[in-house]
């Protein structure tokens, strides 16, 4: 039972973490540690990825069904476009991101470079482009900032969106285009590491309960926290989060300057 509580704790963690941009890998190594599941690894980390997915499915289904259906249209050909640098850059550097998720070294660090990406895109002004009017260098350069991303405390969601804001794209846009993108790469993770788990190269640490159960509570939480981060861009501030995700990077340095991380 125990176990089954702290799957449906990361659940929520990761499902809101993930779509707010304050970095759902950062959390969870944090969320693992406290919880004491740190060896249930990447794999816990990847199934709760897989609750995420659902949610950015069943908010933008109509999205996904006209890709389905147009696999030639410009949206799909987009986040295609999209997709070529995120997995090039993932796949290039799988084991140093893995080195680096195992042991959150710079975490800290990286949830500071965080909040100033964040403090920045929120002072920039809302671009006109609307999702019909990206271009495949827009696509091209958000799908590259999702695979630096892959870094354990940058927010890919907040990246992504600061990327897209850059390039002159409508706020609204931006956030669809960003929830769109994560869905072949969340994919693709949830791809590798079942192969991973299959062919032993991860040890499976967890039962299988508690992953439905988190993966579950990540589909929910992700689905609430899509609707919140889309009318926050239409109406809020990204500050906020700019000043949480800065004290979480200075509680985690003195942690570790102190030796206690």
């Amino acid at each position: 039972m125990e176990e089954f509580l702290k799957a449906i704790v990361l659940g929520i963690v990761q499902g809101l973490t993930e779509f707010l941009p304050i970095s759902s890998t950062g959390h969870l190594l944090i969320g693992r540690k406290l919880l004491g599941l740190e060896e249930a690894g990447l794999f816990l980390d990847t199934m709760l990825h897989l609750g995420t997915l659902l949610a950015v499915v069943a908010i933008f289904w109509r999205d996904v069904l006209f890709m389905v259906r147009n696999p030639f249209s410009r949206l799909t050909l987009l986040i295609l476009a999209g997709t070529i640098p995120t997995a090039a850059i993932g796949l290039a550097f799988e084991d140093y991101f893995e080195a680096i998720s195992k042991t959150g070294v710079t975490v800290g660090w990286e949830f500071l470079l965080t909040g100033i990406i964040l403090w920045w895109a929120d002072n920039m002004k809302n671009g006109s482009k609307k999702i019909d009017q990206i271009s495949y260098t827009d696509a091209l350069l958000v799908g590259a900032l999702q695979g630096a991303a892959i870094l354990p405390a940058i927010s890919r969601s907040g990246l992504t969106i600061a990327g897209a804001l850059f390039r002159g794209i409508d706020k609204q846009a931006a956030a669809r285009f960003s929830f769109l993108l994560s869905l072949p790469a969340i994919l693709g993770a949830v791809v590798l590491q079942s192969k991973k788990l299959i062919d032993g190269e991860v040890a499976e640490t967890i039962s299988v309960f508690p992953l439905i159960a988190g993966t579950l509570a990540s589909a929910v939480a992700g689905y609430i926290a899509v609707k919140w981060m889309l009318n926050i861009l239409q109406r809020g501030s990204l500050k906020g989060f700019s000043i949480y995700v800065w004290v979480l990077g200075a509680i985690i340095l003195f942690l570790q300057f102190t030796g206690k991380w």
